[in-house]
C-alpha cells in the first residue's frame, strides 16, 4: 500500500523543521478526515461568537464547564466550543487550518504541530499579546514546554497543560500481592509484576492498544527508544525491523496481550485511565496528567493510593515524552484579540486558580507552570506525583530522543510532517498485531514500507 499524497517540503537553516504546502496537506488531511466521517462535523465561524476547537479530555470538559464565567468577564465575546475526540480533532484542525478555512479561531494543538504550522505562516505570533500583559508571566511556564511551543524565539501557541510519562500502580495491590518494583524499573521487571497481578479479573497491566499516532504510538515509541530503536538512522534508512525495533515491540504486544487489559486493541488513555481508577488494573504506563483522574475521588475508587515511578528503562534511561495540549490563534481568524482574550483567560494563572476554588484541586490542570506546584491546595494533593511530574517532564530532550544519532526529532512523535500519516498507518498495524490479526514481523515489515518511503523522499534532498 503507497503513502497518501506527499508533503512539500523546504530545509530550514539549522533545523530539522520543514515547510508543507497548504495543498498537499489539506489532501493527506481529507484521507484521514474519510476516515472519520459520521463523527462530527467543522462546526463554527461566523457571527459573533469565537469558535473553540478542542480535544473532549476531562481538563478540558472543565474548562467548557466553567467557560461562562469567562463570557460574564467579558460581556461582548459569545464562545462556541466544537469538542472532539483526539483522533477527530487532529483531522479536523489540521484540515481547517492548512486551507485557511477559517472556521476556528482557536485551536488545540500540541508541541508537535505548533513550531512547523508557525514556520509556515498558519499561527498567530502570541508573544506580542503575552508581553503587553505583564500579568501573563510567560516565564512562569515549564521551561521545556515554553521551548516547545516556539519559533524563531517567540511562542505561537500557550500550554494549558503539560505532561510527560510515567509508571502507575495500585499501591494496595502491590501490597495486597506482595510485590514491588525498584525505584527506576527496567520493562522485563514490569511485564514481571504483571504477570504476577494477572488474576483474570484483574489485569496486570494497561497499555494502549488503540490505534493513531497520538494514542498507540505515544507510549510504545518511548519503549522503542528504551530498548535502543529508532525509526530512521542519520542518513533517513527506515530502521523498523531492526532487531532493537523488533524487540521492542515484540515486548509491548506481547505484554498486552499476555498481561494487559481486555480489548487492548481498541484502548486508549481514556479506557486505561477508567481502568486503573476503577481497580480493573494493577499497573498503567501513560501520561503523567492522568494525575487529574487518578487523585479525584470525584472519579477515582483509588485515589491516594496511587504510586508512580519513571517510565521504564533499557539501553537507555530517561524515556519520559514531552507533550502539552496548548491553544494557538489560526492566521485565518477574524477575530484574533477576541480569540487572545480566551486563550489568555484558559492559560493564566488566574484560571488555575479559578479551578481550584470552583472544582477542587484536583481539577487543576497540570504540567503547564511551575507556580502550580506552589499552591498550598495544589502542594497537598500533589505531594505523591509532583516531584515525578517535574523530573520527568524537564529531564525530556525532544532533541535527542534515542539511543544512536536520528535525523529527527520528538520522543514520542517524530517532529516531521508526514508523521500523521506515517504513524498513524504504522499504529494501525501495530494495533492488528495486538489483536491477533497479523505477527509483529507481518506488522513491521509493512511498517518498514511505509517509513521508506518517507525516508527516500528526505535521501533525495541532501
Amino acid at each position: 500500500m503507497a503513502l497518501g499524497p506527499r508533503y512539500g517540503r523546504r530545509r530550514t537553516p539549522g533545523s530539522r523543521r520543514t515547510r508543507v504546502s497548504l495543498a498537499s496537506v489539506a489532501a493527506a488531511a481529507a484521507l484521514v478526515l474519510a476516515g472519520c466521517s459520521g463523527a462530527g462535523s467543522l462546526t463554527g465561524g461566523g457571527g459573533d461568537a469565537v469558535t473553540v476547537a478542542m480535544v473532549s479530555n476531562s481538563q478540558m470538559q472543565d474548562a467548557v464547564a466553567l467557560s461562562g464565567q469567562f463570557e460574564k468577564e467579558n460581556p461582548g465575546i459569545k464562545l462556541k466550543f466544537v469538542t472532539l475526540s483526539e483522533n477527530e480533532a487532529r483531522a479536523k484542525i489540521t484540515a481547517s487550518v492548512a486551507t485557511g478555512g477559517g472556521e476556528f479561531d482557536v485551536v488545540m494543538i500540541s508541541n508537535y504541530e505548533t513550531p512547523m504550522w508557525a514556520e509556515n505562516g498558519w499561527l498567530v505570533n502570541l508573544t506580542p499579546y503575552m508581553e503587553a500583559d505583564p500579568s501573563y508571566a510567560a516565564d512562569d511556564f515549564i521551561p521545556t514546554l515554553k521551548s516547545a511551543l516556539s519559533y524563531d524565539g517567540s511562542m505561537y501557541s500557550a500550554p494549558f497543560y503539560g505532561e510527560s510519562s510515567f509508571l502507575m500502580y495500585n499501591k494496595r495491590m502491590f501490597a495486597d500481592a506482595g510485590v514491588s518494583l525498584p525505584a527506576n524499573p527496567t520493562w522485563p521487571q514490569v511485564a514481571e509484576v504483571a504477570a504476577k497481578l494477572d488474576t483474570g479479573d484483574v489485569s496486570g497491566i494497561c497499555l494502549r492498544g488503540k490505534p493513531g499516532w497520538g494514542e498507540l504510538l505515544a507510549p510504545l515509541n518511548t519503549v522503542i527508544n528504551a530498548f535502543g530503536g529508532r525509526w530512521y538512522d542519520e542518513n533517513w534508512n527506515a530502521q523498523l525491523t531492526s532487531p532493537e525495533v523488533e524487540a521492542a515491540v515484540k515486548f509491548y504486544v506481547d505484554t498486552v496481550r499476555d498481561h494487559g487489559e481486555p480489548g487492548a486493541a481498541s484502548s486508549g488513555f481514556q479506557e486505561c485511565g477508567n481502568l486503573l481508577s476503577q481497580g480493573q488494573v494493577a499497573m498503567w504506563y501513560d501520561a503523567t496528567s492522568a494525575v487529574s483522574v487518578l487523585e479525584s475521588p470525584d472519579t477515582s475508587t483509588i485515589a491516594g493510593d496511587v504510586g508512580y515511578l519513571p517510565a521504564p528503562r533499557m539501553a537507555k534511561a530517561d524515556n519520559g515524552w514531552l507533550y502539552t495540549w496548548s491553544l494557538g490563534i489560526p492566521t485565518s481568524s477574524t477575530k484574533q484579540d477576541e480569540a487572545w482574550k480566551f486563550i489568555d483567560w484558559m492559560t493564566n494563572r488566574d484560571y488555575i486558580k479559578y479551578v481550584s476554588e470552583t472544582l477542587g484541586a484536583s481539577h487543576i490542570p497540570p504540567g503547564s507552570r511551575m507556580s502550580t506546584y506552589r499552591l498550598p491546595a495544589y502542594e497537598e494533593i500533589s505531594e505523591p506525583f509532583a516531584d515525578a511530574t517535574l523530573s520527568a517532564m524537564t529531564t525530556a530532550d525532544q532533541q535527542n530522543p534515542t539511543l544512536k544519532p536520528v535525523p529527527y526529532t520528538g520522543i514520542q512523535f517524530l517532529a516531521i510532517p508526514e508523521f500523521q500519516d506515517l504513524g498513524t498507518r504504522v499504529s494501525q498495524q501495530i494495533s492488528a498485531a495486538i489483536a491477533g490479526q497479523i505477527s509483529v514481523e507481518q506488522a513491521l515489515a509493512q511498517s518498514q514500507e511505509y517509513a521508506e518511503t518517507v525516508g527516500k523522499t528526505y535521501q533525495k534532498e541532501r
